[in-house]
């Protein structure tokens, strides 16, 4: 008697489960590109975790102490890789995650002057919770969808400019002068002949040329290409480290050669040390104050970023909104409070991620990646620096140069709108801030188009935000006078 076959059911591939979760090919990609995208996301932004500990390091906190830099490299690696992957599960946008530099700054700048350092992380975790109810509740959302649609196409543009200005900066092809004017200029006395700065222009040619001839894996190939020279020309050169300007014609950030250690342990002994004594002890109304400036800065940078960034991927729709816009903003808030905990900083969307996105990165997987080689990187600190900021930094400018072509969408001819738009642009490279940018894009558009007769187009939300910000501009003398 003949058996009776058996009916199997087909089961899909792990790749095939891989892209259905992530809308992969649904997006335009593949899964080769999306981890192609998330390598050249983390390339670009390695850099903060030898950065942020340099910047948190530094400050001494009202009790006198200040933070180890293995402690704060570890725990920067840890919670960026964290974060980009939960980001990338949830939200499953191309968008990695690290610590934010405008609040490190102003953390160990301004805050850490008036409280502990335990104290200070309190101050962001509650920053980050606050952040997380506005998501929530969905007004943050609904402040996202008040901005107008020229505001959200100039935000992207300014953003293209930033991040070219970072580069050139980081890459010291443009420096401070040191006097009143011009206040900056052209590398060192106007020329651009060191080896560093060399290495920045090689690099950036190089990649121009591969993206300018559609080579898939531009950036990867320029960045690795650009190590390789970097590496042979320093130990050709031997032109050391800047040492913080000592050295001018020296590496910025990391030199590049192979270190003699490759593996540590890392020191995770910041996490949970954090504490919410800020309120005793300068008061409750200035600690309020200091919230409301991370708050701020957070929400409006964070904002900035993600509405630059998904224009960029061309996951935005007409009115700048993209997929999964709520759980992004929820996470976008954990960032801050996760930052906070390990006394990390908070850590929001980087607009590096625009490197990978240039690559072809559209979805989460890239954001699995790149999280996965920051944690990784917490055993392999020392390998971070094998890339120069220089290469990084021409990665940069290439990607600013991709988003600033979006300024063809702007209408110009209607100035009540021009001025505000021109504002948002200009504002966020001179003043090294996105938020700033927004804030004067903002103040200016509401101002501007409801003495044009145009009050009624504006919705009350941005009238609101729009007051946020002008008490945001105004804090100094707020603060002097709460005392």
């Amino acid at each position: 008697m003949a058996s009776t076959p058996t009916r199997t059911t087909p089961t899909r591939s792990a790749p095939s489960r891989i892209d259905t979760f992530f809308d992969i090919t649904k997006r335009g990609s593949n899964i080769a590109t999306e981890i192609r995208g998330g390598v050249v996301t983390f390339v670009a932004m390695a850099y903060i975790v030898i950065l942020n500990p340099i910047i948190l390091s530094s400050g001494q906190d009202v009790a006198g102490n200040a933070l180890g830099f293995p402690q704060v490299a570890a725990v920067t690696a840890l919670t960026a890789g964290v974060m980009t992957i939960l980001f990338g599960i949830v939200a499953r946008l191309p968008f990695a995650f690290a610590a934010g530099l405008g609040i490190n700054s102003f953390l160990a700048v301004s805050v850490v002057g008036q409280v502990t350092w335990p104290e200070a992380m309190g101050l962001v975790v509650i920053n980050g919770l606050i952040i997380v109810l506005l998501a929530a509740t969905g007004l943050r959302r609904l402040i996202f969808n008040a901005v107008p649609v020229q505001l959200k196409i100039a935000i992207t543009v300014g953003i293209g400019l930033f991040i070219a200005f970072i580069g050139f900066v980081d890459a010291g092809f443009v420096r401070t002068t040191g006097s009143a004017s011009p206040p900056i200029g052209l590398g060192i006395a106007g020329s651009v002949a060191t080896i560093p700065t060399v290495i920045f222009v090689v690099s950036l040619l190089i990649t121009g040329i591969l993206v300018a001839r559609k080579v898939k894996g531009a950036l990867l190939i320029g960045i690795v290409a650009s190590t390789i020279i970097a590496v042979i020309a320093e130990l050709i050169f031997k032109v050391g480290a800047s040492n913080g300007g000592e050295n001018p014609a020296g590496w910025n950030l990391s030199v590049p050669a192979l270190p003699a250690q490759i593996v540590s342990l890392p020191d995770l002994s910041l996490i949970g040390q954090v504490s919410f004594g800020s309120f005793e002890r300068i008061g409750a109304l200035a600690a309020l104050m200091l919230v409301f400036t991370l708050v701020f800065t957070n929400f409006f940078d964070a904002m900035g970023t993600m509405t630059g960034l998904s224009r960029e991927a061309n996951l935005a729709d007409a009115d700048g909104n993209f997929p999964r816009l709520r759980s992004a903003l929820i996470v976008e808030g954990i960032g801050a409070v996760a930052g906070g905990a390990t006394s990390g900083s908070s850590n929001t969307v980087f607009i590096e991620s625009g490197a990978g996105i240039g690559e072809g990165a559209r979805t989460g997987l890239a954001n699995v990646v790149t999280g996965l080689l920051f944690i990784l990187a917490m055993f392999f600190t020392p390998l971070t620096q094998v890339v120069p900021t220089e290469v990084a930094a021409a990665a940069l400018v290439i990607v600013g140069t991709l988003m600033m072509a979006q300024i063809k969408d702007i209408v110009w001819t209607e100035f009540s709108a021009a001025l505000p738009v021109f504002l948002t642009v200009t504002v966020m490279p001179l003043t090294y801030s996105i938020a700033n940018g927004i804030g004067a894009g903002f103040i200016s558009w509401v101002i501007l188009r409801a003495f044009s007769g145009k009050a009624r187009e504006i919705s009350p939300l941005l009238w609101v935000v729009a007051a946020g910000f002008a008490i945001f501009f105004a804090r100094g003398p707020i603060e002097m006078l709460i005392g």
